[in-house]
C-alpha cells in the first residue's frame, strides 16, 4: 500500500475546524491576514505551513 503524501492545503472551512473556530471567524482571519492564504482561480485555501506558523507562534506574545 502506497504512502500517501499530506496535504499542503486545508479549504478555509477546514483550517477553521482544525483550529476550533467557526466558519466565520476562519474566514473573518483570512480577510485580515492573520490567516494567511492563497487564491486558486475561485478557491481560497491555506498552507498547511501557515497554520503550522500561526501555532509555532501562539506562544511567543506572552509576557
Amino acid at each position: 500500500m502506497e504512502h500517501q503524501p499530506e496535504r499542503l492545503v486545508y479549504t478555509v472551512e477546514e483550517a477553521g475546524r482544525l483550529l476550533g473556530v467557526s466558519r466565520t471567524t476562519a474566514y473573518e482571519c483570512v480577510r485580515t491576514g492573520q490567516l494567511p492564504s492563497v487564491r486558486l482561480g475561485r478557491r481560497i485555501v491555506v498552507p498547511c505551513a501557515a497554520i503550522e506558523a500561526l501555532l509555532a507562534g501562539a506562544g511567543s506574545d506572552r509576557p
